[in-house]
């Protein structure tokens, strides 16, 4: 087992209250609290309707200029909210980054709920997918781990496995899953990370926002198409894939590389976060919901 990528810069309420005084005074003087603190970014909640989110890592620098450049242009159109950059913090003598203040969005964070809860914000979340898989331009974002062949993370989804102690059986489907037919149609647009702890969901249980576009790239739709494991448990996937199929069916093989992207970051989830018991505890499960069950994919 190992642990969440460390901290580079121990970003803390102290900084961030720094940073505000010294960038955007008339915010200084706002309540402001913790929220979360994941694997490349803080964030950190500014009076009753804002949120600062700044990286932890030089890792995720570069992901969050991505937001800053694309989220405007992108958000346009979609029904769910997304953490649209509302004003930009810069670089500094004692902060070596860009951040970011964007619109807080109330509600309940998905992974706080059993995945069987879940399933009402399924077609919610198709459309989303749905209407954020446009063709992208040329100068998208490239992401290493995220868009392309399910090949190209062989290595470390097998090395995972095995140091996590998972069972035998997944090694066994992600080399079927890894080896179908890559995708060959136009590079789309992609969230690259969605998983429960990216979604926030109204009091009704839709979906209220899609947070964390750090991972915002372009390629293979089927990255994107593992909410369908990644959230759900089998009665919310066949919503989920059936709301999909309905308007733009992906081929077989599209759906089960997107059952291969689910078993690979799943198990980036259950092996890196021993000091993490929430993502550990999900991707745990979503392996077991990989093992379980294919959903719909006619």
């Amino acid at each position: 087992m190992a642990n969440m990528p460390a901290a580079e810069v121990n970003v803390t309420a102290e900084l961030v209250a720094r940073l505000l005084a010294d960038q955007h005074p008339d915010l200084a003087g706002l309540p402001l609290a913790r929220a979360a603190n994941g694997w490349d970014n803080a964030i950190f909640r500014l009076g009753d309707d804002l949120a600062v989110r700044l990286p932890r890592r030089q890792a995720a620098a570069d992901l969050i200029r991505n937001e800053q450049r694309w989220l405007p242009e992108l958000s346009v159109g979609l029904q769910a909210v997304t953490p649209v950059p509302l004003r930009t913090g810069t670089p500094s003598s004692y902060f070596p980054w860009y951040w970011t203040i964007t619109q807080w969005v109330d509600g309940i964070q998905a992974a706080g709920i059993e995945p069987h809860g879940r399933s009402q914000a399924a077609e919610d979340l198709a459309r989303f997918v749905l209407d954020f898989q446009r063709p992208a331009p040329p100068d998208a974002p490239r992401n290493p781990v995220r868009g392309g062949p399910l090949s190209t993370r062989n290595a470390a989804v097998e090395e995972r496995v095995a140091s996590a102690g998972l069972s035998e059986d997944l090694l066994f489907l992600w080399r079927d899953l890894r080896d179908q037919p890559e995708w060959d149609g136009p590079p789309l647009w992609l969230h690259g990370d969605l998983h429960a702890a990216n979604l926030v969901l109204d009091r009704a249980g839709g979906l209220a926002a899609v947070l964390d576009f750090g991972d915002l790239t372009s390629g293979d739709p089927a990255t994107d198409l593992a909410a369908a494991w990644m959230v759900f448990d089998g009665g919310g996937r066949r919503t989920f894939m059936e709301t999909i199929n309905s308007e733009r069916a992906p081929d077989p093989a599209t759906w089960r590389r997107a059952r291969g992207w689910a078993l690979c970051m799943a198990s980036a989830m259950a092996a890196i976060s021993d000091d993490n018991p929430i993502f550990r505890s999900m991707g745990v499960r979503i392996l077991e919901e990989v093992l379980l069950d294919e959903g719909v994919t006619g």
